[in-house]
């Protein structure tokens, strides 16, 4: 009984304990007591929010002043473009779309050239009038003298088979959907504009060898077919799935006589020069990148996700890798583009510069950064540009344009 007794007063001293204090001195352990997990039961950051929180604090930097309505941009509806399908669009379809008021970007700017050139025909001739009569050029003749030939070389290099509409700034209307034609070809592909700049500024000429190096989803290989010079085109992408999505695309939009000069491969785009080093007349390296306007606005797939931290931050190790590859992979006096949906400068002009010091270093391999400021006199109209890139173009979102981010830079392998 005394036995009995103590149990009793040692259960009445536990009931009696008050919430959260201590196990009694000598208490048995609780074999069940319930642990709470903080690691499952606390908020968790959304992925959007931790690359807005990175881009705020990198971006305010490199942009400055620009950056707010850059950011505001980032976080509106992107706006698209009509890549006409040249391999089955009919005369119906661009007149449907100029109806809508939306125009071709590309020939709207060669036009835009062509007046620069008649305009600066007409003022040397005044100019040598005025010089018979002691007066000078005028401001205006001048200027339009100087983007006539600053813009001349670009015109005669870019390609009229591209078309690619789009509406007015401050015009967001969408595109409908696209439409198969009798062959079961959809007639245009929507896609970002800006993203067609890498495949012009890469300057496809008759019976070029071309690769590109990640081409999945396939909307610049896509564009890559369209100029029709490609006389051999190597899409590659490291990713399985992805790559499945580019077969898709060609399916859907290239009859099967084209779809010939094309070979699909899945290779790691490292050891690209392993397998076809120093062939190709043009190459685009279209890397992966933080893909800012994503990262700003979806969940899904985010590479700002804890758990793609160390991805990220290899990202332009791998960027780099990619770029020399693409370097190995084209011959003497080809052409290779470097291309970024990402507003960072450490992946865009940071990895060139990178490239082109191992390049000489490592392969003794000379490579010119070709001049690109030509894109912003032509496109100054569709496209907002960032006017302080050390090396390349970057096209920024913009509320009136909100096209890109877009990063684009040429290297002639000398």
């Amino acid at each position: 009984m005394a036995a009995l007794g103590g149990r009793g007063r040692a259960a009445a001293a536990l009931l009696r304990r008050a919430p959260g204090t201590g196990a009694a001195p000598g208490a048995a352990p609780c074999r069940h007591r319930h642990k709470e997990k903080w690691a499952a039961t606390a908020p968790r950051i959304p992925s959007t929010r931790l690359a807005l929180h990175h881009f705020d604090t990198s971006y305010s930097l490199h942009l400055g002043a620009l950056w707010p309505s850059v950011r505001a941009g980032l976080l509106c509806e992107q706006k698209y473009g009509a890549l006409l399908n040249n391999f089955a669009a009919a005369d119906h379809v661009p007149e449907e779309l100029e109806l809508l008021n939306a125009t071709d970007f590309i020939s709207e700017a060669l036009q835009k050239v062509q007046q620069w050139q008649r305009g600066a025909a007409v003022g040397e001739v005044a100019t040598g009038c005025q010089e018979g009569s002691g007066e000078g050029r005028t401001g205006m003749q001048a200027e339009m003298v100087a983007q006539a030939e600053m813009s001349s070389p670009l015109c005669a290099s870019i390609s009229s088979k591209i078309k690619c509409y789009t509406f007015p700034r401050g015009d967001i209307t969408r595109f409908r959907p696209a439409r198969p034609n009798g062959l079961g070809l959809l007639d245009y592909y929507l896609m970002d504009a800006a993203s067609l700049l890498p495949v012009l500024a890469l300057d496809v000429q008759p019976d070029d060898f071309v690769l590109d190096l990640c081409a999945a989803p396939g909307g610049k290989t896509l564009a890559l077919l369209q100029t029709g010079f490609c006389g051999h085109l190597a899409a590659n992408d490291v990713s399985i799935s992805r790559t499945k999505r580019l077969y898709q695309i060609l399916q859907s939009y290239v009859p099967r006589e084209v779809r010939d000069t094309v070979s699909v491969t899945s290779y790691d785009g490292r050891d690209w020069d392993q397998v076809k080093g120093g062939t190709f007349h043009k190459v685009l390296v279209d890397v992966p990148c933080t893909t800012d306007r994503h990262s700003a606005m979806e969940e899904d797939n985010n590479i700002f996700h804890r758990r793609r931290t160390k991805e990220r931050q290899m990202l332009p190790m791998l960027q780099l890798q990619l770029l020399m590859a693409g370097i190995l992979a084209a011959r003497p006096g080809g052409a290779v583009v470097y291309s970024t949906c990402s507003l960072s400068p450490l992946q865009n002009e940071c990895v060139v510069e990178r490239a082109l010091d191992v390049a000489q270093a490592q392969f003794n391999i000379s490579l010119h950064p070709e001049d690109l400021s030509h894109f912003r006199t032509l496109f100054q109209d569709t496209f907002s540009f960032f006017s302080e890139c050390r090396l390349g173009e970057l096209v920024l979102p913009h509320l009136t344009a909100n096209f890109g981010p877009m990063y684009f830079c040429k290297l002639r392998r000398v």
